[in-house]
């Protein structure tokens, strides 16, 4: 297994690997990728997935990376707002936890649910759709009121460890 990222290194080892996020920006920014500096760590690894599988780099996502204009926080939060300019920041969620309490008293905050509610939110707007933070609170409280996330796909020894303290007994 390789200790250290390389143009050279098989996929198996990259796969095989854990990999910190700058030491992944640093690779990324060294073979090409373009907006290797404001890719999360998720989208980084499948860019680099596939350059080490192609050769070429690419960008590994449809999101805009570019952040224009007044924040949506600074135009003031309410519920007919239409999403724009997100920050993930305390003032954005308490706003969408308390519009949720409002709007479903007995929902509690599950683990999981703002890296799913952010991966919904991108989504949307990927694909042309014009969410207002009215949809997102909905969807923070779908989310919360789910039985069970479903895994978030990811091949690494994480997911062994989670599915074997599942099984294991006391």
């Amino acid at each position: 297994m390789a200790d250290t990222l390389s143009a050279t290194m098989t996929l198996r080892d990259f796969v095989n690997g854990y990999w910190y996020l700058e030491e992944l920006k640093g690779f990324a920014e060294r073979i090409g990728i373009p907006a290797a500096k404001k890719l999360r760590k998720d989208e980084l690894e499948k860019a680099i997935v596939a350059f080490l599988r192609t050769g070429r780099a690419a960008l590994p996502t449809k999101r805009s990376l570019r952040k224009t204009g007044l924040k949506d926080v600074e135009r003031g939060l309410n519920l007919k707002l239409r999403i724009e300019n997100y920050t993930s920041n305390r003032e954005t969620k308490d706003f969408i936890v308390e519009q949720a309490q409002l709007m479903a008293p007995e929902v509690r905050e599950k683990s999981g649910v703002w890296y799913r509610l952010n991966r919904w939110r991108e989504e949307q707007i990927t694909r042309g759709k014009h969410p207002t933070y009215s949809d997102l609170v909905r969807q923070y409280i779908a989310l919360n009121q789910m039985e069970r996330f479903e895994k978030i796909p990811h091949g690494r020894y994480i997911n062994f460890v989670a599915e074997f303290l599942a099984a294991a007994k006391g």
